[in-house]
């Protein structure tokens, strides 16, 4: 579609004519201060013959009049409108937080007929979560000891994925601190607006460590809008673990790490927040999970409209440009005078 994007500019098409209605003319008697030898030619050029007996009748001054509409043409901004094109805004931030504790070491997860840790189990299937929230905003806290933010809310999963991939057990601690990891998020949270707030909490343990209270910090982010999924990351496979180790022909066993799911506590976290609480005990397991999270919080997104436009001001310009040219060549043909 065309329009003009400052259509009042055409209201100064009668500017000409009112200057040379409340302007005095200059007299003819003054002596002029500079003298041009081709004076004459230049007035052919620019003459209109406005007041004169010839005024309606000088095409000069009608192709003067085409020029000037032209400048106000190119003015006023023309251009052409395309076809309105919807632009998906998501508007939802995901914050993962998994638990970095020492039982997270815990051989009890099968790949590929191999028995890897918890910890790893974890980076294989929430990477390839993070890898689909092409639409969300995803950050990433680890937590043991205490609960660091590694990766602010961001678009670049590449980057929170290569930060999930880095995470060593003992880097945060031995610990679970589950409350000081949901005290964190929510203040991460609270630093954007945002229509939906997700906390994904992986741990296996209790919370034994950190300066908040999980219950306390869950009904804390039930008040801020904040919703907590919590999943128990432990298969009930230790011992295999153990025998699994033994005849790989290790030089050494596993010492073993006993782990107790505080599952009442993070039933009642998530439940605070209109969460679930999920068991993975196994890989295959785990990766349902977050197939159900899929569905559970479905990406939203705003929908904006926008319009294309492309300006077309340069054509009525370049039309301008050409009509002085013409005025100012046309004397000097039909003269046939030179320089």
């Amino acid at each position: 579609m065309f329009e003009f994007a400052w259509p009042w500019v055409g209201l100064l098409a009668p500017l000409p004519f009112l200057l040379y209605r409340l302007l005095q003319p200059v007299s003819v008697n003054r002596q002029s201060a500079l003298r041009i030898p081709f004076i004459d030619r230049v007035a052919d050029a620019s003459a209109v013959g406005v007041g004169g007996p010839g005024f309606g009748r000088s095409w000069r001054f009608w192709i003067l009049l085409v020029g000037w509409l032209l400048l106000l043409c190119s003015a006023a901004r023309p251009q052409w409108l395309g076809e309105p094109v919807a632009q998906n805004r998501d508007a939802r931030d995901l914050m993962l937080a998994v638990d970095l504790s020492e039982s997270m070491m815990e051989k009890d997860f099968e790949l590929q007929g191999q028995l890897i840790n918890r910890l790893d189990a974890t980076r294989i299937v929430a990477g390839d979560f993070i890898e689909r929230r092409k639409e969300d905003r995803v950050g990433l806290i680890l937590f043991a000891d205490q609960a660091y933010l590694q990766s602010p809310l961001t678009y670049d999963r590449n980057t929170v994925k290569t930060f999930l991939d880095e995470a060593r057990v003992g880097l945060a601690g031995k610990s679970t601190a589950i409350g000081d990891a949901i005290g964190l998020a929510i203040k991460r949270f609270n630093r954007l607006e945002s229509e939906q707030r997700v906390l994904i909490l992986l741990t296996d343990g209790t919370n034994n460590a950190g300066a908040l209270d999980p219950l306390a910090a869950a009904q804390l982010a039930a008040d801020y809008g904040v919703r907590v999924y919590t999943i128990g990351v432990a298969g009930d496979g230790q011992l295999a673990g153990k025998i699994g180790t033994f005849l790989n022909r290790n030089m050494y066993l596993d010492s073993l790490v006993t782990t107790s799911i505080d599952e009442k506590t993070l039933i009642e976290i998530a439940d605070k927040t209109g969460g679930r609480y999920f068991r993975a005990r196994d890989i295959e397991q785990l990766a349902e999970i977050y197939a159900v999270l899929d569905q559970l919080e479905p990406i939203s997104r705003n929908t904006a409209v926008y319009r294309p436009v492309e300006p077309l001001y340069q054509w009525p310009l370049y039309g301008a440009l050409l009509v002085g040219l013409l005025l100012f060549a046309a004397p000097l043909g039909l003269s046939g005078r030179r320089l």
